[in-house]
């Protein structure tokens, strides 16, 4: 299915009426059940333009900064994604030709780009709230890709708006209740700290709902929806902010549970299959979570003691 919306200015104009443009109604039937399109006034900001990005990408830790080659396959294999050769100064700098996938990862990790991030979701905020309320865990992530990348078949364990800034790119996406592109293992290894690529198979094409983002376009990816991207003609910019709630941290703890169950030879009932023995996961779950809070303040006071 293919979706499109009105683009976006290259200049940017700070507005009382708010970064992100969405329709309640919508926004309330649609959220973290199915992706769908909204608008954003940040193309032409200042802090998303990349000479800025080139003076951010100095200051973030070197495990903030991720960048591959982008010519690779959608079905790419864990751990042998291509590397350029070039630093990542260097890889912003020729971004129009060197064939690079780039994410700069928790920009928030700066004061004025954790100003902006907190911007855009407290606007839309009240009408998470409505619908999964307890906002945590908020993140912010710039992409910048060379004319033709790809960022393979994949899944990240969050709510996500991606707002598209400059170039074009095209991003499809899965149902993530749907087993048969992601297996329940698959998602309890993707929680528990494994790889985010997934195999992905051509029959999966016809089940993804395509989107064409231009500059001022952004779109919803519900939590843990499998998802590839594949960049235009021209250099690409998104910033993509994510964030959990508490619903979503407790199907996580849920997957998490199931994960140590089938390590120990069980046969866990798939989250969601029934509620009562998810309360009684999630029971035991926050048991162990609080126990082992409780064991690490001991080891602290002890070792503190005997300092």
């Amino acid at each position: 299915m293919h979706a499109s919306a009105g683009s976006g200015t290259n200049v940017w104009r700070d507005s009382k009426e708010g970064i992100l443009q969405v329709d309640a109604a919508e926004f309330g039937r649609r959220f973290d059940r199915e992706p769908f399109l909204v608008s954003h006034s940040l193309p032409g900001h200042p802090l998303l333009q990349l000479p800025r990005l080139i003076e951010l990408a100095r200051t973030l830790p070197e495990d903030s900064v991720e960048y591959n080659s982008g010519n690779i396959d959608v079905n790419q294999p864990t751990g042998l994604t291509p590397r350029t050769g070039l630093s990542i100064e260097e890889t912003l700098r020729q971004i129009e030709t060197c064939g690079s996938w780039m994410v700069l990862k928790n920009v928030d990790q700066d004061p004025v780009y954790r100003e902006l991030l907190d911007r855009c979701l407290d606007e839309i905020q009240p009408l998470i709230e409505a619908v999964s309320p307890g906002m945590c865990r908020r993140r912010a992530f710039i992409f910048v890709s060379s004319p033709g990348a790809l960022t393979p078949y994949h899944v990240d364990y969050e709510f996500n708006f991606l707002l598209h800034l400059r170039g074009d790119k095209t991003i499809t996406v899965w149902n993530p209740e749907d087993r048969s592109v992601m297996s329940e293992i698959e998602r309890e290894r993707m929680v528990t700290g494994g790889h985010r690529n997934l195999p992905y198979q051509d029959e999966f094409a016809a089940k993804g709902k395509i989107f064409a983002l231009r500059p001022g376009m952004g779109v919803h990816v519900p939590l843990s929806s499998p998802h590839h991207v594949k960049v235009g003609n021209h250099v690409s910019i998104s910033l993509s902010i994510t964030f959990l709630t508490r619903p979503g941290e407790r199907v996580r703890a849920l997957h998490t549970t199931n994960a140590f169950l089938r390590r120990r030879g069980f046969s866990p009932s798939e989250v969601g299959a029934s509620d009562t023995r998810d309360s009684l996961k999630f029971f035991a779950y926050r048991i162990a979570e609080l126990g082992s809070r409780a064991w690490l303040r001991l080891r602290n006071m002890r070792s503190g003691k005997t300092s």
